[in-house]
């Protein structure tokens, strides 16, 4: 039985994250639901990607000889028009914001991440055949001129049928310390591992490590066929000790999973904590240092599950950023049943790995633009075919989207953005692209006539923005003078309605609770 103990980027998304624009585009969320159009331009173009380190073309083409030169030139007329990020699934943000706003609190705007908002709801974007992505690139006009909204969809193919995905082996580092002894979270946490245990096949393979003042190996890994009592024992028996060294719990929980490594199966640490660190090491990057060898050299990704009415959003987010992961967070059971019981078996296959984004915008047709969200996951446009850089890790199933407001020029009509998502195989790590453009003709002529997905997509941005910028709401208002909030809950409300769509009612009633509390 191992113990540990307490010894134990570049830019944010150009013109930042806001959408000053779309709130500027007077009415813009306020101008009713009507019809779905079909006014997305979406292409494909399937090749090998090379190691030059070259921002992705403004049309796809291959790199070398004078294509090198000529993109080069490229690049260095229009520099400011390129739009590079490392792809994020993570939802936390999202839904710890929710449960602060039901409990008549409001967020702190450090913790609302736009991209994790809209990462939230249900997309329809076409489905790759195989493995890596589809892209679709659509977007509408706003009332404001020759500002427009261009959404970036990416997609996996579906997860396979139950037993046809490789099998799983899954560390479990639990957090026992005292604060854990809240309803809903290391009880939630117990109940969800009980069932997990049970909808798990018999050829995946759990461990179990807990951490309070140190962490404890308490299972090592184990296969389910044949154990599932002993795993379920090892679950009943979890109980609330002392503090949280959740750099113990993390580094123990690594050792694990590689003294059980399995090739052939997904290796993956789920912590489940509140990340309330207080003892040991309280650093996200000094504890990823620690795990970086065994992260890097076995492939072991990490998939924070965040728990708790106090939660430590912000190392949480970076752990799991850096740790080739990502986070979700929890506060009730139908969640937790969902999380551990549905997504995580069904997920836990990789379809991609560093995967990154770059959007370019043609400077014959487009002035500006700004990305909504993903300031933590900015990636260096030079660096987007550099292998070395870290990216996203995405799963069978997942879509990615980001939002940009863009000005156009006055009248252009042309091509106006190409989207190349690049990402590596997780077993061979052979580099891959796939790129959609857009076209000016292609914009709605307003968002109302938009597919209803698309304007869940912007509401949620919008409330994302208003959340982080609560200080000066009068300026994030759709209409001046008119209370922007209750307006964009009416709008929720009736995509709830449209869409049929339980989340996007959920989205209605946090909006509500904001503007009751703003």
């Amino acid at each position: 039985m191992k113990r540990y103990g307490t010894r134990t980027r570049r830019r944010a998304g150009r013109l930042g994250g806001t959408l000053t624009a779309l709130a500027a585009a007077g009415g813009l969320l306020l101008t009713g639901c009507s019809g779905s159009g079909s006014g997305s331009s979406h292409t494909e173009d399937s090749s090998m990607g090379e190691s030059s380190g070259l921002p992705a073309p403004a049309a796809p083409r291959p790199t070398g000889g004078d294509d090198e030169q000529g993109l080069r030139e490229d690049t260095e007329r229009a520099p400011d028009l390129l739009s590079t990020f490392a792809l994020d699934v993570d939802t936390a943000s999202y839904g710890y914001t929710r449960r602060v706003l039901a409990e008549g609190r409001a967020p702190e705007p450090s913790q609302v991440r736009p991209e994790e908002f809209v990462n939230s709801f249900r997309q329809e974007y076409e489905r790759p055949d195989g493995n890596g992505f589809s892209v679709s690139v659509d977007g509408a006009r706003t009332a404001e001129d020759d500002w427009s909204l261009v959404r970036v969809g990416l997609a996996t193919r579906l997860p396979e049928e139950r037993g046809e995905r490789p099998p799983a082996a899954l560390t479990f580092v639990v957090d026992v310390s005292g604060s854990m002894a809240e309803p809903g979270r290391l009880d939630l946490a117990k109940r969800s591992l009980g069932v997990m245990t049970d909808r798990l096949r018999d050829d995946d393979s759990v461990a179990l490590v807990t951490f309070s003042d140190e962490a404890e190996t308490v299972l090592p890994m184990t296969r389910l066929g044949g154990h599932r009592e002993e795993i379920h024992g090892a679950v009943d028996r979890l109980e609330v000790l002392g503090s949280t060294n959740l750099g113990a719990g993390v580094e123990n929980g690594y050792a694990t999973a590689v003294e059980g490594l399995r090739e052939g199966a997904t290796n993956r640490v789920v912590l489940v904590s509140d990340a309330l660190a207080n003892t040991g090491d309280t650093d996200a990057d000094s504890i990823l240092e620690k795990i970086d060898s065994s992260r890097r050299e076995y492939g072991i990704t990490l998939f924070g599950v965040g728990v708790g009415s106090d939660y430590g959003d912000a190392l949480m987010e970076r752990l799991a950023d850096h740790g080739d992961g990502h986070t979700v967070y929890v506060s009730g059971e139908k969640e937790a049943r969902e999380v551990f019981c549905e997504q995580l078996p069904r997920h836990v296959d990789l379809t991609a790995r560093d995967a990154k984004a770059q959007v370019a915008f043609d400077p014959a047709t487009v002035k500006e633009f700004r990305l909504v969200g993903y300031e933590n996951r900015a990636v260096a446009d030079e660096d987007f075919r550099d292998d070395r850089v870290d990216g996203g890790e995405v799963g069978p199933g997942h879509t990615v989207t980001a939002l940009y407001a863009v000005r156009t020029a006055p009248g252009a009509s042309g091509h106006l953005a190409t989207a190349t998502v690049r990402w590596l195989d997780p077993e061979t790590r052979t580099p891959y692209e796939r790129s959609g453009q857009l076209e000016g003709a292609s914009l709605h002529e307003s968002v109302r006539s938009a597919a209803p997905r698309f304007q869940v997509t912007v509401a949620a941005a919008y409330f994302a923005d208003a959340l982080r910028r609560s200080g000066e709401a009068e300026r994030y208002r759709p209409l001046p003078g008119t209370p922007g909030l209750g307006r964009l809950a009416d709008q929720a409300e009736e995509l709830a309605d449209r869409t049929e769509d339980p989340a996007v009612g959920q989205l209605a009633d946090a909006v509500r609770q904001a503007d009751r509390l703003m």
